[in-house]
């Protein structure tokens, strides 16, 4: 699972960093991402009080920082001093950025569901940008290394190689799949 930081900050102003790998996208128009966390969570209490946060993405350089925000309670300890990592003002939210990490989606709090042991917040993007040396239009996964959960203390990333599939072959069988409400044919997009 693809691994992020999420940053928050109470109403006392400490911020916190929380370790996930349930992280998605969920809609386009408006911009909204999902994160999922268990309530006994520090940061729940945070997010679920001040309704803002931050989606970073780390890469390979701060996998050791990645593991301790995740392992580690930020109840009892100042993540962003016991790492290292630099805490930078976002634009339009009060939690800060991770200056380190190469992405961020500044959040707040559209709606919230529990689903089984966990909560899902759903963040509505009032504000995304990269470092234009790995994003441009694309990642570029030679420069971003980004962090995938396998389970345990255990991680990967991507190999640079990029993998595009013959278009031609999916365009033929999604016009024969895919029938509208009208029973006509209809491309997927």
């Amino acid at each position: 699972m693809h691994t992020v930081l999420v940053s928050c900050a109470g109403r006392n102003r400490k911020p916190n960093i929380i370790t996930l790998a349930w992280a998605m996208p969920t809609s386009i128009n408006p911009p909204l991402v999902a994160i999922s966390v268990a309530p006994r969570r520090h940061s729940y209490s945070i997010i679920e009080k001040t309704k803002q946060f931050v989606i970073n993405i780390p890469t390979m350089n701060i996998l050791d920082e990645t593991l301790f925000c995740g392992r580690t309670s930020g109840k009892n300890h100042d993540k962003f001093r016991e790492t290292g990592l630099t805490k930078s003002r976002s634009r339009k939210v009060k939690p800060p950025i991770i200056k380190e990490c190469v992405a961020h989606l500044e959040c707040k709090l559209h709606s919230q569901f529990t689903t089984g042991d966990h909560i899902i917040f759903v963040g509505k993007i009032v504000e995304a940008y990269a470092d234009k040396e790995v994003f441009t239009d694309k990642y570029d996964l030679k420069k971003a290394k980004m962090i995938f959960h396998l389970g345990a203390n255990d991680f990967a990333t991507l190999n640079s190689k990029v993998f595009t599939p013959k278009l031609n072959l999916l365009n033929n069988n999604a016009v024969s799949v895919n029938k509208n409400r009208r029973g006509t044919d209809e491309p997927l997009r």
